[in-house]
């Protein structure tokens, strides 16, 4: 087992400088999931703790020990691909069997046979051992690819967005196996995906990565409802986050809004005291779907007027994007609303449940939490 710290981290490709002093620190048998868009860094990171490359600057410590310059081979690190990298001309068993016949961690056969029946019997894989990897499942090789890694007990387990290539059913099943073997296996674990259901479900802490740079690190429940800026706050949720500018006025000691048309006075809390000594008369407001009430017909209280963009049905919800006045609103609504293109909808908001962005720094003021006291 294995705590992982990366100190001042920077890494150029020539001119090019894909990670700008990243600072993380990886607790002993911790589920640390990494998340970010294509080209963020994520792999990079991955290969440095692998010892597959080398940091520009900064130092990689593992157990508080300095392994910069310690060769990949005597770092006792696993990582499974997105591409499983199975030997097409071995059989399930040696496939798995191989890290134990190399001659770093050479093991006799009975030793061999005792740690793949182990390890098969808990990826439910152990009525393969005698098949090829081309007549098996792309669920059952990446099971394979991950029996072959967890075999010899790694100190560090790395997995690099090994569930891409499977179908939405076969990675939700997969999502479910890797928490459970995590939690028997007792592994430290960096986890890269671009998926942010497999982050918010797997990942004891989450650590949000753009353009080289760490934007936030928190659990699910923290980045969700707190997110440190709005790049954040559009990568977690689907549909995303409706973010736009609202007025923000002093009314007799207190502070008014006006949202698209609506005037609405925050009650005192704490939210109220940051808007009020924000000092400025614009603020990026941010409202999920389900905290947009939508109507057909106008009701008695004061709503925001528009008209029906779209309607996408994904399965037992639908996304309703809404037309006011150029700005666009998503939110969530029943599949089977009968919803005519262009037709008069009307908005209320759940504002107790917004985040308040500053308007130039895009960085987080308040929260539904500081609203709430």
């Amino acid at each position: 087992m294995a705590r992982i710290e990366l100190q001042d981290i920077n890494k150029k490709y020539g001119r090019i400088e894909a990670l700008k002093n990243i600072n993380l620190a990886i607790e002993d048998k911790e589920f640390f999931v990494l998340f970010g868009p294509a080209g963020a860094g994520k792999t990079t990171i991955l290969k440095l703790i692998a010892g597959i490359e080398l940091p520009t600057h900064g130092l990689v410590k593992v157990n508080e020990e300095t392994v910069n310059l310690k060769e990949a081979s005597d770092r006792n690190v696993a990582m499974v691909f997105e591409n499983y990298a199975l030997y097409p001309h071995m059989t399930v068993y040696d496939n798995i069997a191989f890290p134990l016949r190399s001659k770093l961690y050479k093991k006799t056969e009975e030793v061999i046979k005792e740690k793949v029946t182990a390890i098969t019997k808990l990826l439910k894989i152990d009525m393969l051992l005698d098949r090829l990897p081309a007549q098996i499942s792309n669920g059952q090789k990446q099971r394979v690819a991950l029996g072959r890694s967890l075999v010899r007990n790694p100190n560090v387990f790395l997995m690099d967005e090994p569930l891409a290539h499977l179908d939405a059913k076969m990675r939700h099943f997969m999502r479910a196996e890797l928490k459970e073997m995590q939690s028997v296996l007792d592994t430290t674990t960096l986890y890269v995906t671009h998926d942010y259901m497999e982050a918010l479900s797997l990942g004891d802490r989450i650590a949000i990565i753009n353009e080289g740079v760490i934007e936030q690190t928190g659990s699910g429940h923290d980045i969700y409802n707190k997110p440190a800026n709005e790049f954040v706050a559009k990568l977690i949720g689907e549909p995303e986050i409706n973010i736009f500018p609202v007025s923000v006025q002093q009314n007799n000691g207190g502070v008014r809004l006006n949202i698209l048309g609506i005037e609405y006075d925050v009650p005192p809390s704490k939210t109220q005291q940051i808007l009020e000594s924000y000092g400025k008369d614009k603020v990026d407001f941010g409202i999920r779907a389900q905290f947009i009430q939508y109507y057909f017909q106008k009701p008695d209280t004061s709503c925001a007027s528009g008209i029906v963009y779209s309607f996408e049905p994904i399965g037992n919800k639908a996304i309703l994007v809404v037309d006011i006045q150029g700005t666009l609103l998503r939110m969530t609504v029943p599949t089977n609303e009968n919803i005519d293109m262009n037709a008069p909808v009307y908005l209320t908001f759940s504002v107790e449940k917004a985040l308040f962005f500053d308007a130039e720094s895009k960085c987080l003021l308040a929260h539904s939490e500081d609203h709430n006291g």
